[in-house]
């Protein structure tokens, strides 16, 4: 089976993330979408970002009932800070039976020759990059040459562009502000019943 593995915090899982994921499963030849789970940096600590567990447990009920996406928290084990290509290593270990691909958005490429052994995952692993709306402050610098045109990058051109944040929604929150429709109902219904991102 060809899966993607689509990296982040999810801090808290959206429907753009949703979005994206079904997009790649829809209109890519992945056969799968494995939302990995990043776990909090320990040298990091961040006062908004959920426990592991719960940011886990509201992917999972994001998608269920949707046997083309999947949570996963094969990151939690593994030493940290994390780099990718060491979590394609051990999940290719654990998992021989499938071909992991990456999906990332636009900005990530940008500064993907700065990753932890970048060559060995192109040499490896497919790469679907999706277009991002850049936020004030982000960089817009242009893709390096390298990564044009290169075999085992697909760039998703017709991929929504998606405007919705993780940062935007803890804010909203915080503020008191309605954001019933920029998550799954099961989302929302959770993170109200537990309080966060709350004053």
């Amino acid at each position: 089976m060809k899966i993607g593995l689509y990296f982040g915090t999810y801090n808290p899982i959206h429907v753009g993330h949703l979005i994206i994921a079904n997009h790649m499963v829809d209109y890519t030849d992945l056969d799968q979408v494995w939302f990995v789970v990043s776990p909090q940096n320990p040298f990091k600590a961040k006062a908004s970002l959920l426990e592991d567990y719960h940011r886990l447990a509201l992917v999972n009920i994001a998608i269920e009932g949707n046997k083309n996406l999947k949570a996963s928290n094969i990151e939690f084990d593994l030493p940290k800070p994390s780099y990718t290509i060491d979590t394609l290593t051990y999940i290719k270990e654990k998992h021989p039976e499938h071909n992991f691909s990456i999906i990332m958005g636009e900005d990530n490429l940008r500064s993907f020759h700065k990753w932890k052994n970048y060559e060995q995952i192109l040499e490896n692993h497919q790469v679907f990059v999706y277009p991002r709306i850049l936020t004030e402050g982000e960089n817009t610098s242009q893709t390096p040459q390298i990564f044009q045109n290169h075999p085992k990058i697909t760039l998703c051109s017709n991929a929504p562009l998606m405007k919705v944040s993780a940062s935007f929604i803890r804010s909203a929150i915080k503020d008191n502000k309605d954001v019933k429709y920029l998550l799954t109902e099961p989302v929302h219904k959770y993170l109200q019943e537990m309080h966060f991102y709350k004053k």
